[in-house]
């Protein structure tokens, strides 16, 4: 059973996959392979410098997320462009992990941007963990230190909510208590496996 999982930022997605992870699912995360295809000495980076220009790298060598975060949300191409580099190396390295998974396996896939790729077709559910828009804000405001303006940008570069749902088979709502959560991720992998 391959599972794609998406959420807006700050709706609780990564909470929901270690929830997973923890009731038995083999989660494979986008953003930590993200990371990984850009590390000092991969193809991923030198293409992104090629792109960008040498100056989004750190003096470590690393690539500088926040001055790449500066370019791609605020320009839609510039974006597109960072996606056409790193999300084909993200794939990649997805499948070879997914290939490690047993056949009676719920492989889920930790996608941020699994909506906004059109890669929902390629899954055998979608689950979308959801939380309305001011709770978006609500809690970058509070969990990451943006400001208003900078969380309100962050949304607005992905899908809307309603584009979001409107690609699930499974829905988890996120603005009830931490236990309200674990019960309903425990019901909607039970859903997946039988």
């Amino acid at each position: 059973m391959r599972v794609g999982l998406t959420g807006g930022i700050g709706s609780g997605k990564s909470t929901v996959a270690g929830m997973l992870r923890e009731l038995g699912a083999v989660v494979v995360d986008s953003d930590v392979l993200a990371r990984e295809v850009v590390a000092p000495g991969t193809v991923g980076l030198a293409q992104v410098v090629e792109a960008f220009g040498p100056e989004i790298l750190a003096a470590d060598g690393t690539m500088d997320r926040a001055k790449v975060g500066a370019i791609v949300f605020a320009d839609p191409e510039q974006r597109q462009r960072l996606e056409a580099i790193v999300w084909p190396l993200v794939a990649a390295a997805s499948a070879e992990l997914a290939a490690t998974a047993g056949p009676d396996d719920v492989v889920v896939h930790d996608i941020p941007l699994l909506v906004e790729t059109g890669q929902q077709s390629r899954f055998d559910a979608v689950v979308v963990v959801d939380v309305p828009v001011e709770t978006q804000v609500e809690r970058l405001l509070r969990d990451r230190g943006m400001d208003e303006a900078e969380a309100r940008s962050r949304i607005a570069a992905q899908v809307t909510r309603e584009q979001r749902i409107a690609a699930a088979t499974h829905l988890i709502d996120n603005t009830g208590t931490v236990e309200d959560l674990r019960r309903r991720v425990a019901e909607v992998l039970a859903e997946l496996r039988s």
